[in-house]
């Protein structure tokens, strides 16, 4: 199973810590995820005990409220299981219901295309990178303005981001969620061994940006001794340096109203530069790694993952001593910057379930801003991780959506070449974007590093011709 793919399906699992489960991919997604992973995501379910509310509407119950769900992971209990995630349970006190029509991670938007093919459009999908903005503009989803007020009290808040996923005025995205694609995980004790400065200490004080990490990593590998190899950081987090620059490798031009690359960037000369140093300088430890204590025990800093791989089973043990730091700034940006996984479900060009998918979403976004269902799913979090600290649960689930600049990646939804891995055609099936961003941490078939000069070479042209046939279409389109 690829590394990256795994990575995402445990980002969808933190997604739902207190409610369901899936998996995303990379900023903006394209997934897979086996059979065990699935039935292991499962058992994250948690029960909260939810009251009925007055602020969503009652659904008159039937088969109109009921909502034909096309996903690989089901959003009703497991088999066996009575516990309901929060929003599942809302929904069904206002008289709704989920129907799940199985797909699998790999085939979900082939399954998509055949029901729509046969007009027996599902409702709803859960929101992968692909469906924006190459799949909304090729009308598999339809519109939401007509059923979400991003002006009213409960949406005002996600309503920045929406307005990012909107093609001819018109949004297509309500995010019900906000989780860290990717966090740095550390052992305070080895830090505090190595003599050096707490990394969450340094990120309250304004001091965490790239200079500071990189030469925590140094001062840490150079401190070996004898035939002891350290190594600063496992994981993933080289997209996470680029977009520090505010800036992602395909980018929308609203003057112009066209998608463009933003290869020639001299941002990203910096971005690469920094990884490039990382690899060559021996701070990276290439190899999978699946959860934090392993990479501890491997004498290695820092592991760059979501939060999943640090909760739950992977929860720290008695007498670990943790900490968790958002990925670092760009000591060159007057913002912190950062793409996060958004949490939200497409409504399916063709359904005519309107008021049930309002509802839905409602009992989604609510099962994750009201007060009181956020308090008690944070202690059940805590029962099952008591090992974590305060400082470390703020980090993974509020942090990004309070003190950063969320931006949002449109390269993974231009094009299967360009934005999807199931697609791509290379040894590490990673699709061009993903390819980019992390390459420069790669060598070619005689073991030498790629520089970002070569790979602007090898990719510049994939990327125009792709960027060329996506802006006709979209041309067409917004003239439609």
């Amino acid at each position: 199973m690829l590394k990256t793919k795994r990575i995402l399906a445990g980002v969808f699992a933190a997604s739902f810590v207190m409610a369901a489960v899936g998996c995303g991919s990379s900023a903006g997604s394209g997934s897979t995820s086996s059979v065990s992973e699935e039935d292991e995501l499962a058992s994250y379910v948690d029960q909260v005990e939810v009251e009925d509310t007055d602020t969503i509407e009652t659904l008159p119950g039937g088969e109109e409220s009921t909502l034909d769900w096309l996903s690989y992971f089901d959003l009703n209990p497991a088999k066996g299981s009575k516990e309901k995630s929060v929003e599942l349970d809302l929904f069904e006190k206002k008289g709704g219901k989920i129907h799940y029509s199985p797909t699998t991670s790999l085939t979900k938007f082939d399954s998509l295309a055949t029901r729509l093919l046969a007009n027996d459009p599902p409702d709803i999908f859960w929101f992968e990178g692909m469906c924006y903005p190459l799949y909304c503009m090729q009308e598999r989803f339809q519109p939401i303005d007509d059923i979400v007020d991003f002006d009213s009290d409960l949406w005002s808040d996600v309503k920045d981001t929406a307005d990012k996923y909107t093609l001819k005025g018109q949004h297509y995205v309500a995010p019900v969620r906000y989780v860290a694609n990717s966090i740095l995980t550390y052992d305070k004790d080895m830090i505090e061994a190595a003599a050096l400065d707490d990394p969450y200490e340094l990120y309250l004080n304004g001091e965490w940006d790239w200079d500071t990490w990189y030469t925590m990593m140094d001062e840490y590998v150079k401190g070996a001794s004898g035939d002891e190899e350290r190594y600063g950081v496992n994981g993933w987090f080289a997209n996470f340096i680029f977009y520090s620059t505010g800036h992602t490798l395909i980018e929308y031009d609203k003057e112009k109203d066209i998608y463009f690359s933003n290869i020639d960037d001299p941002n990203f000369d910096r971005a690469s530069t920094f990884l490039y140093n990382l690899k060559k300088n021996d701070l990276y430890y290439a190899d999978w790694i699946g959860q934090a204590s392993d990479c501890f025990k491997e004498n290695i800093l820092f592991y760059a993952m979501g939060p999943w791989a640090s909760w739950d089973s992977h929860t720290p043990k008695d007498g670990s001593n943790w900490g968790n730091v958002p990925m670092p700034k760009d000591p060159q940006s007057d913002t912190s910057n950062i793409t996060i996984e958004v949490n939200a479900y497409m409504w399916i060009k063709g359904s005519q379930k309107a008021d049930a998918v309002k509802t839905w979403m409602e009992c989604a976004h609510t099962a994750y801003t009201d007060p009181v269902y956020k308090e008690a799913s944070k202690e059940k979090f805590f029962v099952k991780n008591p090992n974590w600290t305060e400082d470390m649960y703020h980090v993974a689930y509020d942090e990004y959506a309070e003190n950063w600049n969320i931006i949002v990646d449109p390269g993974y939804g231009i094009s299967p070449t360009l934005s999807s891995n199931d697609a791509a055609q290379n040894d590490t099936k990673e699709c061009v974007v993903s390819y980019m961003y992390t390459s420069v941490m790669k060598t070619d078939d005689a073991g030498a590093q790629y520089t970002w000069t070569q790979l602007r070479e090898m990719f510049k042209g994939t990327i125009d011709s792709d960027l060329k046939v996506f802006n006709d279409e979209y041309k067409k389109f917004v003239e439609s």
